[in-house]
């Protein structure tokens, strides 16, 4: 049943990037300056999980990369590289310039003279997550790079904004803003079409069951994809030659906890931390939480931070907050990732 698995994979980067042309466009026409040698300005890309925003992104970057040799590109996901030291490291790693830097003896400012000193071409580069980063001064920096052109994603554009000093965000907050939206059914379907032709055999599924995998996945290509591909996988392991309603039924919330293992298993310590302690208590205030967090910490955060950390939380589903201020309380999600009322 399965001809192609890569691209029912998070990371495949398809062809062509469907019922997404003007957000692609206008990034591209963002980053078309560089093409002539000029600086660009910062792109900042904002949206829900699942709509297209890291697809576009990178796709644009493979666009630039086809058309000429005189430029770089890097991916960095803040995820991961969540501090100004990590971002700087993958972008010299990039680069191919870390031969000789030992991770824990060199320090922030030499990592920064090497990434100006690589100015042979321009350097494009994507921060994913961006609103994931502890030590947000590493845009300020990379922003003074003339060689360096950004492209910031993150979920939500005030979250992002919110926790930037003044003189960040006297900067930033001019960036090139381009915002996506969920997908409707009707996109999702095609979104899947597309995979379908090339992942699957002939046959394996209708466009009833794709209309079906779309409505549950309630905009987010993310969960859809995720859906077909687990779907595909148990029927091919039972031997089937096409996926029937009952095995889309059964792969929906079994897809749904897999993306929410894979999320709990990108969250940082801290993060880590603040939902061990919200599941313990089942139902917590803001700050019972932060007192509960800070004393089992023993590097605790901010507040700001520690509030940076439960919004992205919830753009993940990781969480749900119900009430404002005062009366505001946090539990784990019980809701399956990918769902939003209809």
């Amino acid at each position: 049943m399965i001809a192609d698995a890569r691209v029912f994979q998070d990371t495949f980067l398809p062809d062509e990037i469907v019922h997404r042309n003007a957000e692609l466009n206008r990034l591209s026409g963002i980053v078309q300056p560089v093409l002539e040698g000029n600086p660009a300005e910062t792109a900042c890309l904002f949206g829900p999980t699942g709509v297209g925003k890291t697809c576009c992104a990178q796709y644009a970057l493979e666009q630039l990369r086809e058309t000429t040799f005189d430029i770089e590109t890097a991916y960095v996901n803040c995820w991961h590289n969540y501090n100004g030291y990590r971002v700087l490291y993958r972008l010299l790693e990039e680069l191919n310039r870390t031969l000789d830097v030992h991770r824990q003896s060199t320090p922030k400012d030499e990592l920064y003279d090497r990434l100006r000193q690589a100015d042979t071409h321009p350097y494009v580069v994507i921060l994913d997550e961006v609103d994931q980063l502890e030590d947000k001064d590493v845009l300020y920096d990379l922003y003074a790079l003339p060689h360096v052109t950004m492209i910031l994603i993150a979920n939500d554009e005030q979250d992002l904004f919110s926790g930037l000093d003044d003189r960040l965000y006297s900067r930033l907050r001019g960036s090139e803003c381009v915002k996506f939206d969920r997908y409707s059914d009707d996109e999702l379907v095609s979104i899947l079409e597309s995979r379908v032709q090339r992942g699957l055999a002939e046959g394996a599924i209708t466009r009833e069951h794709l209309a079906l995998i779309a409505d549950a996945a309630a905009g987010d290509a993310r969960v859809a994809i995720g859906v077909l591909r687990t779907a595909a996988r148990q029927a091919s392991y039972d031997g089937a030659t096409e996926l029937s309603r009952a095995d889309i039924d059964a792969a929906i919330p079994e897809a749904r906890s897999e993306l929410r293992r894979k999320t709990l298993d990108q969250l940082i310590a801290d993060q880590q931390l603040l939902y061990e302690i919200i599941d313990e208590h089942g139902e917590v205030a803001p700050g019972t939480l932060y007192e509960a967090y800070e004393h089992r910490c023993d590097g605790p955060k901010s507040r700001r931070m520690v509030r940076n950390y439960l919004s992205k939380m919830e753009h993940y589903n990781v969480i749900e907050a119900d009430g404002e201020k005062r009366s505001r309380v946090y539990r784990v999600s019980e809701a399956a990732f990918g769902t939003t009322e209809r």
